[in-house]
């Protein structure tokens, strides 16, 4: 259990069963929120592509032994990465609350409150980027797969492609409505510029992946 989590009191949501996890983020409560259900998606496409990877083992696929452990080493990391991005936003929005929750009596205690608040809602900002480069890097590792991934698990490779892009769509969404609440800056500029180039490197990845596996498909 991290930090964070002890200090909070609270069962990592990674260690959640999958009916725990939904019901929680289908509640009342803020989280886990839309942040955290897109680390998940995430994570989510890297099993799939890792499945896809594994069943390309073999005397069969020898010719390709390094190029496959080298992918599942990737998606390891990718899976890993959305834990850590999960829970990171969780601990994010706790804070944005706690921001929010300061006394704003007096001029001091309002400037305090407004500078707690733009820090906190950059940090809501830089999580959900870091996902979004994360699921660009794995459709990259898709496209690698694709033409040499086993056949008979190749649609589950695409299941992972399309999985990927959802995520970073969804955190997307997050970033523009942390985004929407900054103050004007060159900052919050780059970070809108930033989705924007992550979001169009995703999209022409993950039809890349898709249509290499619709080809495998029909071959």
């Amino acid at each position: 259990m991290s930090t964070n989590d002890q200090e909070a009191g609270r069962k990592p949501a990674w260690d959640s069963t999958i009916k725990e996890f939904l019901e929680e983020a289908g509640a009342a409560k803020p989280t886990p929120g839309g942040g955290s259900v897109a680390a998940l998606v995430g994570a989510l496409g890297a099993a799939m592509a890792s499945m896809a990877a594994n069943f390309t083992k073999g005397a069969k696929y020898a010719d390709v032994a390094d190029e496959v452990e080298s992918v599942l080493a990737r998606l390891r990391e990718m899976s890993t990465m959305c834990e850590d991005l999960l829970e990171a936003d969780i601990v994010s929005f706790e804070r944005y609350m706690a921001a929010i929750r300061l006394a704003k009596d007096t001029d001091e205690q309002k400037a305090a409150r407004r500078h707690a608040i733009e820090e906190a809602s950059h940090e809501a900002v830089a999580i959900p980027l870091r996902l979004m480069e994360a699921c660009a890097e794995a459709l990259g590792i898709a496209c690698e797969l694709a033409p040499y991934a086993n056949k008979n698990v190749i649609s589950d490779l695409g299941i992972g492609a399309v999985l990927f892009e959802a995520a970073a769509e969804s955190a997307l969404l997050t970033v523009e409505i942390n985004l929407a609440a900054m103050s004007p800056s060159e900052r919050r500029d780059e970070y809108d510029r930033a989705s924007r180039e992550w979001m169009s490197r995703i999209a022409e990845r993950k039809v890349a992946a898709v249509d290499a596996v619709r080809k495998r498909i029909r071959e």
